[in-house]
């Protein structure tokens, strides 16, 4: 299956990276490499693009689609090793960044990854098809410990009974399918809780960010990419969901933020000066885009600037 993914506010997103011709910028979430070649027409013959992503199936198709491209290096990393990318590549600072955050249209219709609620898969959902996976999480994680992750990531206000329900069945056999776990979450909920939406997608939510570590990731590459960025370049993140929004949006802050000292002191003597400032608040799909991509509806985009 191609590595296929449609975009959200991609122009927006390109366009806030204010792409430097000859500049070196890096696609740190490249997937089939939609945005990665938008970057790279901006770039001209002297740039350097740098696409990583940690799903085997989205350096397969990134290989191909820039083979022969002199201009592009393709890597297979978590996005929160930005340091040691570079580091390994030479090369000490960059001028923008973009990461597209969360799961992709290939991952999530592609039913044997496990990630989606609409079809009967293996309980799976690594993006980097390695390491602990969704039936891991289910099927070993303590009732108190399933009921944290599904409550913190999921915003579920039914965990408690979601995560007994789940240690109660796996008392007869493990849980090994997207439907098995979904019979189980439906089971755990009142009947009227389960007309607003589909009554599975904040604990498939929960279990994909916690098999991920998509919020661990997300905090170490804030920081390391605005540390890798040369003065007066760029890092443009697209959000999904309130969790990763909110961090994005707390990190941003706190990256533009100067002078600590109480307010009745009469000079500054923190020494603290802003390391960025915002290129714009924060910006959302139109709703023709929704219209066209209801999985865009959540989206939102923020960008900074290092000073």
């Amino acid at each position: 299956m191609a590595f296929e993914h449609k975009s959200v506010l991609f122009r927006e997103a390109i366009d806030a990276l204010n792409i430097r011709p000859g500049g070196i910028y890096m696609d740190l979430t490249a997937g089939g490499g939609g945005h990665s070649a938008a970057i790279l027409d901006r770039l001209g013959d002297a740039g350097r693009l740098i696409c990583v992503d940690q799903d085997p199936d989205a350096i397969a198709a990134l290989s191909v689609r820039f083979s022969g491209e002199e201009r592009v290096t393709v890597i297979r990393r978590n996005f929160s090793e930005v340091q040691e990318i570079l580091n390994g590549l030479g090369i000490a600072g960059i001028d923008g960044a973009l990461m597209d955050i969360g799961v992709s249209s290939h991952q999530l219709d592609t039913p044997e990854r496990g990630f989606s609620f609409h079809s009967d898969a293996p309980l799976d959902m690594r993006m980097s098809q390695s390491g602990m996976s969704a039936a891991d999480v289910v099927n070993s994680y303590s009732e108190q410990d399933l009921r944290r992750v599904i409550r913190d990531y999921g915003e579920e206000r039914f965990a408690g009974r979601i995560a007994q329900e789940i240690v109660r069945q796996r008392r007869t056999g493990s849980i090994r399918t997207t439907f098995e776990l979904i019979d189980i979450i439906k089971r755990a909920m009142p009947a009227a809780a389960q007309r607003d939406g589909h009554p599975a997608r904040r604990t498939f939510q929960a279990i994909r960010i916690e098999v991920n570590d998509e919020l661990g990731a997300l905090s170490r590459a804030l920081d390391s990419v605005f540390d890798t960025l040369l003065p007066g370049g760029r890092l443009a993140v697209i959000t999904f969901h309130s969790l990763e929004d909110r961090m994005v949006k707390t990190r941003f802050a706190h990256f533009c933020e100067g002078c600590i000292c109480p307010k009745d002191f009469p000079v500054c003597v923190c020494g603290r000066t802003p390391r960025g400032e915002l290129a714009f608040k924060s910006r959302a799909p139109s709703q023709q885009e929704i219209a066209d991509n209801p999985r865009s509806r959540s989206a939102r985009l923020r960008c900074i600037i290092k000073l």
